[in-house]
């Protein structure tokens, strides 16, 4: 009995002894965890910013406002001083074009044809040598259509494009005029006509700035000075400023 007894009191000890020991090392591999670096979570890459690309051809719209000086005896006659007066107006048409982008440079050809209001009158006393006709005329002066053919070179700063422009322009003129005293419209050897319409060419430059709001629609807005080549000593100046819309494909 006392064997049973003495057995049965080791085999208890023998018991918590084990449980002791094991409570012991889940309580130590709790700790160890407890000790280990925790991972960091995983982070996604930044997204890469797209790269606005300027190149293409495209077709838009403009509109706009000029004002300069213009001659109107250079459309009746080749023979009088200068004889300018201020003109101003409106102006709407169309563009077309194309560029080519590379690195942060832009080259392109644009062209545009723009229906015009450009127009001015005066009170004229046309002279030769600074010497007078003997007549006084009232004239009026228009320009109804401008035609320009350009090169851009520009600068890309991802969506903003900012360029440079020059080329050749070509302008529709008009004039007529009226006598109010002296030799009146039509005297052969002073006046022979008195209204005269035709194109005249000339060269145009300026500056622009251009914004793409979409991968394909951008709004631009310049600014462009064009001299008109007449005929004998007569050269008119246009300054125009205007704005526009493009589409790009």
């Amino acid at each position: 009995m006392n064997f049973f007894n003495q057995s049965g009191g080791a085999m208890n000890k023998i018991g918590k002894f084990a449980v002791a020991i094991a409570a012991s090392a889940i309580m130590g591999g709790y700790a160890a965890a407890a000790d280990l670096p925790v991972a960091p979570a995983y982070k996604a890459p930044a997204p890469v910013a797209a790269v606005y690309n300027w190149t293409g051809f495209y077709v838009g719209g403009n509109g706009g406002y000029g004002w300069g000086n213009q001659d109107p005896l250079v459309l009746f006659s080749n023979r009088f001083d200068r004889a300018g007066f201020d003109i101003n107006g409106g102006m709407i048409g169309g563009t077309f074009g194309a560029q080519i982008q590379q690195g942060y440079v832009v080259l392109g050809l644009e062209g545009d044809l723009d229906w015009a209001n450009i127009k001015g009158s005066s009170v004229v006393r046309p002279s030769i040598l600074g010497l007078g006709q003997g007549v006084t005329l009232n004239t009026s002066s228009s320009i109804s259509a401008l035609a320009t053919v350009r090169a851009r070179v520009g600068v890309a700063m991802n969506n903003v494009l900012i360029y440079a422009t020059g080329g050749g322009a070509f302008v529709k003129s008009s004039a007529s005029a009226s006598s109010i005293a002296g030799v009146p419209c039509g005297t052969l050897g002073v006046l022979p006509d008195c209204s005269g319409s035709s194109w005249r060419p000339g060269i145009t430059a300026g500056l622009g700035m251009e914004y793409g709001f979409t991968p394909n629609w951008s709004v631009k807005a310049e600014y462009l000075y064009t001299k008109v080549v007449g005929t004998g000593i007569s050269t008119d100046q246009l300054n125009i400023v205007r704005g526009g819309v493009n589409y790009r494909f």
